[in-house]
């Protein structure tokens, strides 16, 4: 097996690094050669209001990683719960959000959710109570995992490694396979997200994507773009297979088990 070692720009930015293996070409269902993973981070109005309908109204489905005390969860989790229903995945974005609050522009970060003062064991502990909220919610025992600011270091350590065995997969750190691309696309048009979709590097078998707020809240792209991102991809279904991310690294993982 020969590895090698990428590093994707966008815009002048450095958005993710990421190893492929250089093995049989890998096919996913329906013939397909690429996935496509939404997601949609924090658990947001907007979310509801714009980003599910769309996927509804296109039969796509997506994962939404929420935070377990978020007000959004509290005042809608009927409308959480009927969009996991519909097949969407509610994935794990921990309780609080905990961020390192020593970084640039981190004033937000609350002293008691500061990354930084936590220890392996409360983060654990976190995350394990995210999930037990979450079955609560949709009654499923398998879902992913995605790190509040993409930050995994506690004390020095990986937390990772702590919480592994508790997910299908965890998003965003290449550790679920190798391949994945992670963007999070913030006032771009929707051409701007497909071209993205189209100048993947040669060999990429799975796109991630992390969207924020859709037509309002933060870090959003209007719900004209993200529409016209989703009527992309239902237009070349016979390209792009779009699932949930659970959905996508189950046919992953059972496929590298069948090869074994």
């Amino acid at each position: 097996m020969i590895r090698v070692h990428v590093l994707l720009l966008v815009s002048g930015f450095l958005v993710s690094s990421f190893t492929l293996s250089q093995t049989e070409e890998l096919i996913w269902p329906g013939g397909r050669p690429m996935a496509v993973s939404l997601s949609y981070d924090d658990a947001l109005n907007s979310q509801l209001d714009y980003a599910i309908p769309a996927l509804d109204a296109y039969n796509l489905k997506a994962s939404f990683y929420v935070l377990s005390n978020s007000p959004v969860m509290n005042d809608r989790m009927g409308e959480w719960r009927a969009a996991s229903e519909r097949g969407h995945e509610l994935g794990n974005h921990s309780v609080y959000h905990p961020c390192s609050a020593s970084l640039p522009n981190r004033e937000w970060v609350a002293a008691h959710h500061d990354l930084d003062r936590y220890s392996i064991e409360q983060i654990v502990e976190e995350v394990t109570t995210a999930n037990t909220f979450l079955k609560a919610v949709d009654g499923k025992t398998e879902r992913t995992f995605t790190a509040p600011c993409g930050e995994v270091s506690v004390a020095g350590d990986n937390y990772l490694n702590e919480i592994r065995e508790d997910f299908i997969a965890i998003k965003g750190q290449g550790v679920e396979s190798g391949f994945s691309i992670v963007w999070n696309p913030t006032e771009v048009t929707g051409e701007q997200l497909i071209d993205y979709i189209k100048s993947v590097p040669a060999g990429v078998s799975l796109i991630n994507i992390i969207f924020h707020g859709v037509g309002g809240d933060y870090l959003s792209v209007s719900s004209k773009a993200h529409s016209k991102l989703l009527n992309f991809l239902v237009s070349n279904s016979k390209i792009y297979y779009v699932d949930s991310f659970v959905n996508i690294m189950k046919y992953k993982n059972k496929l590298d088990r069948d090869s074994d």
